[in-house]
């Protein structure tokens, strides 16, 4: 009897691990669609980034929904993913995404809401190879600055030719620049993992050359595809 019950039990507790499994993967994954909705609709916004940044852009990062605890405070948490381009001096197609976790650091008091959608332009290989690395903190490891908005505004000034990662927020169905130094980036390679159905890091998906795009980042790499299909930074060989 003892037997039967401890095999029951064994059956009972692998149902509900693979339950909570496909749980987080569905969670994952709705996350990553979600992403592709925000990108979307900033770059339906009207007066939103400027076109010459977004086509000089390396890497682009996606956090939907980001909770600030406290305003003008720290406390700010958000999750999202990373798509780069592909191929030598990063002038190939958008390639597969990478999830991050943003976190930590004041967002500014212009926020003004319990939770905000941001988008990061990674400018160059710095920046990018920072945030492949290890954790980054904006304003120490990495440059950041808040990006300018407008589809004709000229990209070349001080602040973005200077920065690595340019910030963008938006709250409230306002869309702005917006300073996120003092926040922290880094991989979120346990996300990663639920998404692609294995044990993978953010510099494998970035760098590989055989990652295939998830069905549920294929609208966010569509959107970025259509808006920014060529690399346009001086140091980006033509194709």
């Amino acid at each position: 009897m003892f037997r039967y019950l401890s095999l029951a039990l064994c059956v009972l507790l692998s149902t509900v691990a693979l339950e909570a499994q496909k749980d987080t993967q569905t969670k994952e994954q709705g996350r990553l669609e979600n992403c592709g909705v925000v990108m979307q609709e900033v770059l339906d916004v009207p007066d939103n980034i400027p076109q010459d940044l977004l086509t000089k852009a390396e890497c682009v990062i996606v956090i939907p929904s980001m909770t600030t605890v406290a305003v003008g405070v720290g406390g700010s948490y958000g999750r999202g993913a990373m798509v780069c381009r592909s191929g030598k001096g990063f002038s190939g197609p958008w390639g597969a995404p990478a999830m991050f976790v943003l976190e930590g650091g004041s967002v500014g008091f212009q926020l003004g809401a319990e939770s905000t959608d941001l988008v990061l332009l990674v400018m160059n290989d710095r920046g990018m190879n920072s945030l492949l690395n290890s954790k980054v903190k904006l304003g120490a490891n990495a440059s950041a600055a808040a990006g300018p908005k407008g589809r004709n505004l000229s990209a070349s000034t001080d602040a973005t030719m200077r920065a690595e990662i340019l910030s963008y927020s938006r709250s409230r169905g306002l869309f702005a620049g917006v300073s996120l130094e003092g926040a922290s980036l880094r991989p979120d390679d346990d996300a990663s993992q639920e998404i692609y159905g294995r044990k993978i890091t953010a510099r494998e998906i970035v760098t590989g050359k055989s990652i295939a795009v998830p069905a549920s980042g294929r609208h966010l790499v569509n959107v970025l595809e259509k808006s920014a299909p060529r690399n346009q930074s001086n140091g980006a060989p033509s194709r």
